[in-house]
């Protein structure tokens, strides 16, 4: 795999870079929610990156999103993102989530993370981190949506490459009731099981 210079954030998703710019979010819409908690260490694990809003931080990926998390001892998640490049290889950049509420058990509450992809030595900068937002999960955990406040980024991940037709309409019904623009909403391929 090719070190990431290309690929800076997923969705997976997704992960929403730190220089988010300020977007308002449609008129009509109210203010988006996180979930009111989300259990870390079930949220752990493989997701593949189905659909998303296309960004700047992926432009070069052309398939195969996914992201893997692995919860830390303390408490902070391990981020591994990689995708397909359009010659075939494959990118991959590790950051670090780490809750902006309260942790009890492994529950962050609400459920809320900020990501960072910098080195690990520069961390610390206020401005290296981005929003990542579980805003809906399914039941028994088969696919989740990730946002930001402002609605510019989204991703769409499921633990299968591929989402049932019932689970897709679904999402498309309650993305569009929380005032997200399907018509920017693009599937995002996968040719192979993602390394």
């Amino acid at each position: 795999m090719k070190r990431l210079g290309r690929l800076k954030c997923l969705a997976a998703a997704g992960l929403v870079h730190a220089t988010t710019l300020a977007v308002a979010a449609p008129a009509a819409a109210a203010p988006l929610q996180a979930l009111a908690q989300l259990d870390l260490a079930s949220y752990s694990g493989r997701w593949f990156q189905v659909a998303l809003y296309p960004n700047f931080f992926q432009r070069n990926c052309v398939s195969d999103t996914s992201a893997d998390y692995r919860l830390l001892p303390d408490g902070a998640v391990e981020v591994l993102n990689q995708c397909r490049l359009a010659d075939g290889s494959f990118d991959s950049i590790r950051g670090e989530a780490r809750s902006t509420g309260r942790v009890d058990d492994q529950t962050i509450r609400p459920a809320q993370l900020e990501v960072s992809f910098l080195p690990r030595w520069l961390r610390w900068l206020p401005f290296g981190w981005g929003r990542y937002w579980v805003i809906r999960l399914a039941d028994d955990g088969r696919y989740a949506v990730v946002s930001e406040p402002s609605r510019e980024y989204l991703w769409v991940l499921s633990r299968e490459p591929r989402l049932s037709d019932a689970d897709e309409s679904a999402i498309r019904s309650w993305l569009e009731e929380q005032g997200f623009d399907l018509a920017r909403l693009q599937k995002h391929p996968h040719t192979a099981p993602a390394r």
